[in-house]
């Protein structure tokens, strides 16, 4: 048989040129083209401003999220420079649509930076539907416009520039995501606001301002007590065993900061910066912070008599009730991010560089503040207390053949798919709302599973009370991945988990309960985006001869503004139990008319705070948000 003629040749390799590669494989350098990768985009702009109040240039900074759905940047640094490069064009333009460009590759512009690559502007200005850049200089204004990286024109000095005239230098850029790029181009604006306070936790005596045009409103963010207050902060809520410790140390041209704080809930928070750059997948720094952290408290442990010779509290007991953040400063030029999105440090030497500076720290404290060592140690032996107990329930029940070895619960109607990546599983409440659910389902790969009555609060359960609680013990056999320590990613037998409850207030409180038990318990699904809300329709509306599902108010009111004068009727659904299979399928469950939420954790400090706050068991903070959004709810009782 003669062999087949290849037609690879030498013509099909293919050369991206200028910006092309960002909007060919945006994900490369943003992470994803979901709302935590669009709001990446403002992120790599506010940096750079923040780089150059780093290097001494301005105190101030104007974040402003625009009615059209553009966003800009103001500061009152050097301003980027305008003259002529080398390559022939100014310094703006090479910034802004030149992959790797920019001034941060040595020592002589900026010793300290959250800009590394030289990509962060011009990724900005390439995802754009169009980029403003204003420099103010020399008490000029110079202005240059772009579309999707495109230069419209030269630099040019401009008497109408769209900034405002609030220092005599700096840079001002202004764009409007393209919404071509992403899955949606909606500003969140809590998580920018989220985001700029952080900022000014880790930057003591910088001034950010935050203006929301349709809202109208603009909150300034300045705080002087770095991240000690930030940790005040986040603990805000909670009952804490002290103040926040404080710990500063320099080693060899590296400053490191850490502050922590112990709570009584059981779950750790965490965050971790370079150069003020958020790390949220760690890094060598934290594992340094870990490290010590151990050392130090089981060495005061045995010091004073807590703990035998041989005996030793774990890295996971150490971590129960804990809030830290750890912040280092370094040289730009040694940096070793894991990727463009700077998610992960990976500089081996940093790892010795904070374990020394953290040891020695925590050691002086607890030489200096006896009291607040021995409530720490007191705090984390109960927590080590607790995951033996914890573990020798488990390991009982496993043997009893809860999770290991038990086949599917048989409430469960699974699906004929075996492909992961193809499979859903519907979380229905209630027997009735579940037989609607199986006859109207696709049974190729759509799975149901009943739930009865509301699930465990899980906000402060241990495990093993977890595991005996019959309805989550089943929802975990389904799942199939297991919990805790034997939790096992691969082995997840659906990539979409959708918790389908009906529209009032009690289905609304199981939808909680259960993402508190995912968010909590099985954070993998949230944090790969496998978990998902069904919203059902909320009213039938006959009118004008035909029947539409309606699912929000606003929209049932534009429906009957179409048909002033003509008769009409209205079913509201108040649970699914209500729709016979067609109609369930038809609007909640078909792929083609549905509508699924996904959850997602854009700001993980802050979704712990609402967690605790809402299903903790403090009742003034629960009461302070309730009273707070009261006007925000929308009950049908």
């Amino acid at each position: 048989m003669a062999k087949k003629k290849s037609d690879y040749q030498a013509d099909a390799i293919q050369v991206l040129e200028g910006l092309e590669p960002v909007r060919k494989r945006p994900g490369m350098y943003i992470g994803s083209t979901d709302s935590k990768g669009l709001h990446q985009l403002p992120y790599e702009i506010i940096t750079n401003s923040i780089d150059e109040a780093l290097a001494g240039f301005g105190k101030r900074i104007w974040i402003i999220v625009h009615k059209d759905g553009s966003l800009s940047v103001q500061d009152e640094g050097r301003g980027i420079p305008i003259d002529k490069h080398k390559s022939g064009v100014s310094g703006l333009e090479l910034v802004l649509t030149k992959l790797h460009a920019g001034g941060k590759f040595d020592e002589k512009t900026y010793k300290v930076s959250g800009g590394l690559h030289g990509v962060g502007g011009s990724v900005t200005n390439a995802l754009s539907e169009w980029m403003r850049a204003e420099v103010r200089r020399d008490n000029k204004v110079y202005a240059q416009d772009y579309k999707i990286g495109i230069p419209q024109g030269p630099v040019k000095i401009t008497d109408s520039p769209m900034s405002a005239n609030v220092a005599g230098s700096g840079t001002f850029i202004r764009f409007k995501p393209d919404a071509s790029m992403f899955a949606t181009v909606e500003w969140n604006y809590e998580t920018i606001e989220n985001t700029v306070r952080n900022f000014a936790y880790l930057l003591a005596g910088l001034h950010f301002f935050v203006t929301n045009e349709t809202a109208g409103t603009t909150r300034q963010f300045y705080f002087e007590g770095g991240i000690k207050s930030l940790v005040a902060h986040l603990n805000r809520d909670k009952k804490t065993l002290t103040d926040p410790i404080f710990v500063t140390k320099t080693v060899e041209g590296t400053q490191v900061e850490l502050a922590l704080q112990y709570n009584d809930s059981y779950n750790e928070v965490l965050q971790s910066f370079v150069n003020t750059v958020f790390t949220y997948d760690g890094g060598t720094h934290v594992t340094g912070l870990r490290m010590a952290l151990t050392r130090c408290i089981n060495d005061y442990a045995k010091k004073i008599g807590a703990v035998k010779e041989g005996e030793a509290m774990t890295g996971e007991d150490m971590r129960e009730g804990l809030t830290a953040i750890i912040s280092i400063k370094m040289p730009t030029q040694l940096i070793q991010f894991e990727s463009q999105t700077k998610a992960k440090l990976n500089n081996p030497e940093i790892q010795g560089y904070v374990q020394t500076a953290v040891k020695e720290g925590l050691d002086t404290y607890f030489e200096e503040n006896p009291s607040d060592a021995k409530q720490i140690v007191a705090k984390i032996l109960l927590a080590a207390k607790a995951r033996l107990a914890a573990r020798a329930a488990k390991e009982a029940v496993l043997r009893k053949g809860a999770l290991e070895g038990m086949t599917l619960p048989g409430k469960l109607a699974d699906c004929q798919e075996k492909d992961p990546s193809l499979c859903e599983l519907y979380l229905v409440e209630g027997d009735s709302a579940g037989g609607s659910a199986k006859q109207g389902r696709d049974r190729k790969f759509q799975a149901i599973l009943p739930l009865r009555g509301k699930v465990l609060n899980t906000e402060r359960a241990q495990l093993d009370k977890i595991i005996a609680f019959e309805e989550l013990k089943f929802l975990t056999i389904a799942l199939g991945m297991g919990i805790g320590d034997v939790a096992n990613p691969e082995k997840l037998r659906y990539h979409r988990v959708i918790i389908m409850t009906d529209a009032d207030v009690d289905g609304a409180h199981i939808a909680c309960l259960l993402m508190t038990f995912f968010y909590r318990h099985l954070p993998y699904i949230v944090e790969h985006g496998h978990l998902y809300v069904a919203m059902p329709p909320l009213y039938k509306i006959d009118v004008a001869k035909t029947s539409t599902y309606i699912y929000t108010d606003p929209e049932k009111d534009a429906l009957l503004a179409k048909y002033p004068d003509q008769k009409f009727s209205i079913q509201r659904y108040k649970g699914l139990g209500e729709m016979n299979p067609e109609q369930l399928w038809e609007t909640t469950m078909n792929p083609q008319n549905r509508i699924l939420k996904r959850v997602d954790v854009a700001d993980a400090a802050h979704a712990d705070h609402v967690f605790s706050t809402l299903m903790g068991n403090e009742v003034p903070p629960r009461k302070k948000f309730i009273t707070t959004h009261a006007k925000m709810a929308n009950l049908d009782i």
